[in-house]
């Protein structure tokens, strides 16, 4: 054994380091350690010499073939050292490194596919903005859960009851109770047209007072502000239960003719949808909370899936900008399927067109 650690030691190699991206801030060192000492290894030491002449030691886990030293000066040099014991005993020393200093790049090339993604997306993006800017129709693929909302309106309308719109139980800051009040104000205004009434029971307080607005302001903006009634956009209570509770007691006694569930929803869910399909109305529920889409899919007439709800507000508005955007993400949703399956095809025949930077 003692004849084998000294021939390890005639054989001693410095490590590796090199910078490992652009940043300025990294070395990566390679750890050469003969496998036949690594599981012998308890403790390894790395020992970083500055060229300024400070001298640190860094104590890693032994397994590791790479370590990454982080938060380091671009301006100056370091060199290292491995120190690796077994129980206390030194068992292997490597010799110092060559200086090696973190080097910045203008341009990282491990980005390089994602700019060109970028690229093309944002062309296809601008292009579709001016035509829809233009005037131009664009087609969007038609969403069963949208294209119901006039008809759940034209019943509620027909039979002379209210609908109840339902916000989510999340804050302001969550993408879609964002969602959720921009559909609120298309709602409205074709509610306002038939002058069917529309209750909007909120969870949140700050979503509270942006759902009073965005109700008023689409009355005014349909020339039929008196509609508004303040009673009619409320806060109930920022208890989960509680107000799934009201707002189930209120589908039955108002019998709603349509109920709309839009945003982010928990455990409520099923409570509130079963308590709407019980009384008859039309539901069309809207959330891109995975673990409730499978109540609202079972309960609701119609369900707006994930990113179907961020979609909602440019297929309903047909607002240029909003229109051409999700024009252009379904376009370049198109194009990365397409590359996706000629680069299997082509894997499959031990072909590679994307000279490595794929």
């Amino acid at each position: 054994m003692i004849l084998r650690v000294m021939l390890l030691f005639l054989f001693i190699s410095p490590p590796k380091v090199f910078s490992p991206d652009g940043t300025g801030k990294k070395l990566t060192i390679v750890m050469n350690i003969p496998d036949t000492l690594r599981t012998q290894i308890t403790t390894l030491n790395l020992l970083r010499e500055c060229s300024d002449g400070k001298l640190d030691t860094l104590n890693i886990l032994p397994f590791l073939k790479t370590y990454t030293d982080n938060e380091l000066d671009y301006r100056k040099e370091y060199r290292y050292k491995i120190l690796a014991y077994s129980n206390g005993n030194l068992i292997y020393e490597s010799e110092w490194s060559e200086y090696a200093r973190p080097t910045a790049k203008w341009f990282d090339k491990g980005k390089l596919p994602l700019f060109i993604v970028m690229m093309v997306f944002t062309i296809i993006m601008i292009f579709y903005i001016a035509q829809a800017r233009a005037n131009k129709p664009l087609y969007l693929r038609p969403i069963a859960g949208l294209e119901a909302v006039n008809e759940a309106i034209g019943r509620a309308t027909e039979m002379g009851r209210p609908i109840i719109y339902i916000n989510g139980l999340t804050g302001i800051s969550d993408i879609a109770t964002i969602a959720a009040l921009n559909i609120l104000s298309h709602v409205t205004k074709r509610a306002g047209q038939f002058e069917t009434r529309i209750v909007v029971p909120c969870y949140d307080p700050v979503v509270y007072t942006i759902a009073r607005e965005i109700v008023k302001e689409a009355y005014t903006t349909i020339g039929r502000p008196d509609l508004f009634n303040p009673d009619d956009v409320y806060f109930a209570t920022d208890s989960q239960f509680g107000y799934a509770a009201h707002v189930a007691a209120r589908m039955v006694r108002e019998q709603s003719a349509t109920n709309f569930f839009m945003g982010y929803y928990f455990a409520e869910s099923l409570i509130l949808s079963e308590t709407g399909a019980s009384t008859g109305a039309i539901q069309v529920a809207g959330t891109d909370s995975v673990a409730q889409l499978p109540f609202f899919v079972v309960t609701c007439d119609y369900t707006l899936i994930g990113e179907e709800l961020y979609a909602a507000s440019a297929y309903l508005s047909r607002e240029p900008l909003l229109t051409g955007t999700i024009k252009a993400q379904d376009l370049a949703k198109l194009l990365l399927v397409i590359i996706m399956v000629l680069l299997s095809l082509l894997s499959l025949f031990n072909v590679n067109i994307t000279l490595g930077l794929f």
